[in-house]
């Protein structure tokens, strides 16, 4: 692929199946499988009320529901293409990478407080799934801040 044809590409806003194949919209799903476990392992552990995983839920679930909504929107064509949608897009994954940073720190914080509980078998249990919300936190955190980064070019090329 020629310089011209990635430049060409990046200028403008993919729509129907050509989301599945142009970056940064191909992260649409993996942001979404990773922002679904974390959701799914948060809403599986055990809570607390000095726990703050009500952030982390909060993060997860809306972003979520965003990502969907922003796939839809891409897939069916209603963004005409438009440089405003682009700006939305850097905008909105801008917000999710500081929401997922924010919640993936909080949420790494309270796992390494389950050192201070004394039953053990049930801290390991919940440690485990908090562990795993983590690592998927961590990802999803990455896979946000990749598709910000690529956002952000092709709305300097419009």
């Amino acid at each position: 692929m020629t310089m011209a044809a990635v430049t060409q590409q990046m200028s403008s806003l993919p729509s129907g199946l050509r989301i599945c194949t142009t970056a940064p919209d191909i992260l649409y799903l993996p942001e979404l499988v990773f922002g679904g476990l974390v959701w799914i392992l948060v809403a599986s552990t055990y809570v607390t009320p000095i726990n703050p995983q009500g952030w982390v839920m909060f993060v997860s679930v809306f972003c979520f529901v965003m990502t969907f909504l922003w796939l839809i929107i891409f897939a069916f064509g209603a963004h005409k293409n438009s440089s405003a949608w682009a700006t939305a897009d850097f905008i909105y994954h801008l917000i999710a990478v500081t929401f997922y940073l924010s919640a993936s720190v909080i949420l790494a914080n309270v796992t390494i407080g389950w050192e201070s509980f004394t039953s053990v078998q049930l801290v390991f249990k919940y440690y485990q799934i908090d562990i795993a919300a983590v690592v998927f936190s961590f990802i999803a955190t990455l896979l946000y801040f990749i598709h910000c980064i690529l956002s952000a070019a092709r709305w300097k090329s419009f």
